[in-house]
């Protein structure tokens, strides 16, 4: 976790309150509710979007019919995601994260609705049911277990690492089963992620903490983990269903 987001090392904060008395039970939970607040509003105008482009024609047909509109959604997503991760004054100041976390949100949820209008209508509903349950029982474990996942965040950089790499090699090599292994480790190392950053944001007794200043990120990664891993199991049904 970067230095600029306040992530720091509980081992040092010892017994005491620490530089953001994160150790304060009142502050965590206070901090858990706003993550997950702004989380779920993220996620219903995701669900706003891809039911926009897969039941109403006329937005259908007219983003088929520009598509320069990916290309604009794609630039936007780039400079939001850029200023909110790499400018930490910013992403703490309000409403600038506020708002750079809605236009973020914004083009992420076209793109990923672009996304969804190559799948039949049952698949990306199935994908989205299963992406809950998948999501739910992770969240559920991060709480619980006494395993401390923020240890394994240079390992997890590595791992997507190697799945980008990856990536590029099935651009040369298409087909049905390179897709299905790309996109089931994909799936996998998403959910890594998404009880790295769970367990991250719940500080405690794990080793590294993210500070409470800093929940815009906070969400903003936990909502990249979500959305990877239902375009990953989107793609593995439809690559099955093919």
């Amino acid at each position: 976790m970067p230095s600029q987001y306040g992530a720091y090392n509980n081992d040092d904060v010892g017994g005491g309150m620490g530089a953001y008395a994160f150790s304060d039970k009142t502050i965590r939970l206070g901090f858990i509710r706003k993550v997950y607040s702004i989380l779920m509003c993220q996620l219903a105008i995701t669900t706003a979007f891809i039911g926009m482009f897969k039941w109403n024609t006329a937005v259908n047909n007219l983003v088929k019919a520009n598509p320069g509109m990916w290309w604009i959604a794609m630039i936007m997503m780039f400079i939001t995601l850029f200023a909110l991760t790499c400018c930490g004054d910013l992403s703490r100041k309000s409403p600038h994260n506020i708002i750079l976390l809605f236009l973020f949100t914004v083009a992420e949820s076209f793109l990923v609705a672009m996304f969804t209008i190559h799948f039949q209508t049952d698949t990306v509903l199935l994908a989205a049911g299963l992406c809950t349950v998948v999501c739910f029982g992770l969240t559920i474990f991060a709480f619980q277990t006494k395993i401390d996942f923020t240890v394994m965040g240079g390992a997890l950089f590595i791992a997507v690492l190697i799945l980008m790499l990856f990536g590029l090699v099935a651009i040369f090599f298409p087909g049905k089963t390179i897709t299905l292994v790309y996109a089931s480790g994909g799936a996998f190392i998403f959910s890594l992620y998404l009880i790295y950053d769970t367990q991250m944001m719940l500080g405690g007794n794990h080793k590294y903490s993210i500070s409470p200043e800093d929940y815009v990120f906070a969400v903003l990664s936990l909502y990249m983990d979500i959305i990877n891993i239902f375009i990953n199991i989107l793609t593995i049904l439809g690559a099955t269903r093919d």
